[in-house]
């Protein structure tokens, strides 16, 4: 693994839990939590004041110490800082890289899965596996049009506040389903 810059990434944490939301609830994974947005969401679980900076190679060695090689870049917004630096040693290292991002900036290459939960526009991203949004009565199916083609269509409760109200809409709306923090709810990072 030889790298060709000494860039530095902000991570805010790296776990290993299950996947707790979306099309691979229940997966084990290592988390990667990356520091920093470029939106404001009320409802946001990340310190971005918290952060440690590591290199490429350094990550690539912390996460490759878990017994999975399904790796979950989170946030704050991963996109912001991942590049093809990062994706390409954590490919050598036979990672199957997913990714978490809010759709305002494209995917680098090397990103396997792509779920894409879209706060506010402008919206750029280039890719979708799996569209997740926090419902909270927004109108959705504009979201959806404005975005590229998702193979996945999610919706989630707002913290569990809003069930009934995303429940009705799905039934309503098929396409959609239902999407929980299943990890929240079994009390697991």
């Amino acid at each position: 693994m030889k790298s060709t810059e000494n860039r530095h990434y902000r991570i805010n944490e790296i776990f290993y839990s299950l996947q707790g939301e979306g099309y691979f609830t229940g997966t084990a994974a290592v988390f990667l939590r990356m520091s920093g947005c470029n939106r404001t969401c009320s409802f946001c679980d990340t310190d971005h004041s918290s952060y440690r900076l590591l290199t490429a190679e350094e990550i690539v060695s912390e996460v490759s110490a878990f017994a999975t090689r399904h790796i979950v870049i989170t946030g704050g917004e991963p996109l912001l800082q991942l590049d093809t630096q990062l994706t390409g040693l954590l490919k050598e290292a036979g990672f199957f890289i997913a990714v978490e991002t809010n759709g305002t900036l494209p995917v680098p290459d090397g990103v396997d899965w792509v779920t894409c939960s879209p706060k506010a526009p402008p919206l750029a991203i280039n890719r979708i596996d799996e569209l997740k949004i926090v419902y909270q009565q927004q109108d959705v199916e504009e979201i959806a049009a404005s975005l590229p083609e998702a193979g996945h269509y999610y919706l989630q409760p707002c913290s569990g506040q809003n069930t009934p109200q995303t429940v009705a809409y799905i039934l309503a709306h098929p396409r959609w389903r239902l999407s929980l923090q299943t990890h929240k709810l079994i009390n697991i990072p």
